[in-house]
């Protein structure tokens, strides 16, 4: 075969069906091959960013991996926000690279960049590929690596007389490669150390992350038997929504800087805290010093590095959160006696702490409140088949506040990189991946408009995804931290450019929608749903409204702002020189 044949075929050996991608001279031997053949079907994206972050999508909402394909140079850079956003979220990604001639590499050649030097630090692994023979095993290798151990973006690059050249072709293999053996299966001793501590707790909490999703549907599964088992309060990290269903009745809620009273001060007060699948990532922690105290803390990962890197465990366990949930419960049947009456004291503190209802906010007849708007979007998409995207700001705190995720795979968002035009494409490739499910991405008004140019590609494909933006004529987060820590000098953070978004969904060959009366909003969002195409919905909210509770920068879990505490008397005084200092 040619190395463009064995390109098509090894996405066709994976079990590859779709492809999000755009072409350039460095890959036209492999879009030559993918024209003559149709069980990967290409989407032609509109920018390579838009690639990756639908990829992401399709690879999220799936459990199978995403695939891109991008030509050298700048198709390769372009990818990089992608293939870092899929790196910190643990996403499994397969990015294919065109390259310029082996003959010209290191040339300065037209459309040259060193791909391999500069994606080594966004992904998990890396290839150049130099002779033929080595690319079908190289391909088989990159899905492999990109969906084993903990899921990530890999690239393999290859230059254009690679894939002109012939060679022979080998099927994927069965043995691994002796290098990369992840460890799966957790210690036994650890396993029932955890245990036996867990069975002693007197106020527990279990605190979950996107490794319980990305594990699969049984690990989600096993995590809500081991809640029902043992009666602990459980709450989640961004990633982690849907694992546990919001109707539980262990649910806390989110925690984190914009988590619910009642996960952070369960997390602060707690004794035992079992960490299953999540990485104490700075968002979740606050100072240091001062998260959770007097706890003892159980760490399940399957990512070596992830453990006692920011905070100490007194009992790590290290392998797939879904074989260790898997003895734990088994464990706990055999031998715990844990008496679930010891925790009633814990759960009365609980409900006290759920009374402060910190997720309230002023209801306003003549606007429509951001929170107002998601919470009537969740009540009127419930009962259907709903993947929820959001792109990145205060719409994405108020989304993981008040939609409510009762399955895992349903919430795709950018977590550790922040990564603000993510949930367009993102829902472009859920969609794909979903044809006849409803895909909705929670936008906001600025961060929509950094990958907006994929609704044409959500037009060609009909792929009807609805993009509801949270309209407030701002950046919203920015504002927020302008006003509290900046003197409410709003440098930069107001557009005064805005589209008209009803006409240029109308332009891209989408439907628009605009609301901005509390009253009308339930019928123009029944409207959006029934809509049989790409729809923007400009959904006009409060322009000043901010994102509470929240945890100001430098301080503890037991520090937060709630709304009915949020006078800018008492942010100033919550928040210190030091706080500033780390914002």
């Amino acid at each position: 075969m040619t190395g463009a044949e064995m390109v098509v075929q090894a996405l066709k050996d994976n079990g590859v069906k779709h492809l999000f991608g755009y072409p350039g001279g460095a890959v036209l031997p492999i879009y030559d091959e993918l024209f003559q053949q149709d069980d990967v079907q290409h989407i032609l994206v509109r920018h390579e960013q838009g690639a990756g972050h639908a990829a992401e999508g399709y690879a999220r909402s799936t459990g199978k991996p995403g695939v891109m394909l991008v030509t050298s140079g700048p198709g390769a850079t372009n990818a990089v926000t992608p293939l870092q956003d899929a790196l910190m979220d643990s996403i499994p990604l397969v990015c294919i690279t065109g390259q310029v001639p082996t003959s010209l590499i290191g040339s300065d050649a037209f459309q040259e960049c060193d791909t391999i030097g500069i994606t080594r630090p966004c992904t998990k692994h890396n290839w150049l590929v130099k002779d033929v023979n080595d690319l079908s095993r190289i391909l088989h290798e990159a899905f492999h690596v990109a969906t084993t151990g903990r899921p990530g973006p890999v690239v393999v690059d290859i230059p254009k007389d690679v894939q002109f050249a012939r060679g022979t072709y080998t099927p994927p293999q069965t043995a691994p490669r002796t290098s990369y053996q992840p460890k799966i299966q957790g210690d036994l001793d650890k396993i029932k150390e955890a245990v036996a501590l867990m069975a002693s707790a007197k106020r527990p909490v279990l605190y979950s992350g996107g490794g319980v999703v990305n594990s699969g549907p049984e690990a989600s599964q096993l995590l809500r038997e081991l809640v029902d088992l043992t009666g602990f309060p459980i709450t989640s990290t961004l990633m982690g929504l849907g694992a546990y269903p919001k109707s539980g009745k262990n649910w806390l809620g989110m925690l984190g800087m914009h988590g619910s009273y009642e996960a952070n001060m369960a997390m602060h007060d707690c004794d035992v805290m079992v960490c299953i699948g999540a990485r104490f990532d700075d968002r979740i922690t606050g100072r240091l010093n001062a998260f959770s105290p007097n706890s003892k803390k159980i760490h399940i990962d399957i990512d070596p590095s992830s453990i006692n890197k920011n905070v100490r465990a007194d009992v790590p366990i290290l392998g797939d959160v879904g074989r260790v949930l898997e003895d734990m419960v088994r464990l706990w049947r055999a031998t715990a006696k844990a008496d679930k009456k010891t925790l009633y004291p814990w759960w009365e503190q609980i409900a006290k702490w759920r009374a402060r209802d910190s997720f309230a906010y002023k209801h306003n007849s003549d606007v429509i409140m951001p929170q107002y708007a998601v919470q009537r979007l969740y009540e009127l998409t419930r009962h259907l088949d709903t993947y929820i995207t959001t792109e990145v700001g205060q719409h994405q705190m108020w989304a993981a506040q008040h939609y409510g995720f009762e399955k895992p795979n349903r919430w795709m968002t950018s977590g550790g990189l922040g990564t603000m035009g993510y949930g367009l494409p993102a829902a472009l490739g859920v969609q794909i991946a979903h044809p006849e499910s409803l895909v909705i991405d929670i936008a906001g008004d600025a961060s929509v408009q950094m990958c907006i140019q994929e609704m044409s590609c959500a037009v060609q494909y009909d792929a009807p995804i609805k993009v509801f933006i949270l309209n407030n004529q701002y950046m919203g987060m920015v504002r927020q931290w302008q006003q509290l820590l900046h003197g409410n000098r709003l440098s930069h953070s107001y557009t005064e450019a805005m589209p008209d978004f009803v006409k240029l969904a109308e332009a891209y060959g989408g439907h628009g929608i605009r609301c901005d009366k509390p009253d009308e909003l339930d019928d123009a969002i029944k409207e959006m749903i029934s809509v049989k195409k790409p729809v923007i919905f400009d959904c006009r909210v409060a322009t000043l409204a901010n994102c509470f509770p929240m945890i100001p920068s430098g301080k503890a879990h037991n520090e937060m702002l709630l709304p009915d505490e949020a006078t800018d008397e008492a942010v100033a005084n919550a928040i210190d020189a030091r706080g500033r200092e780390l914002v």
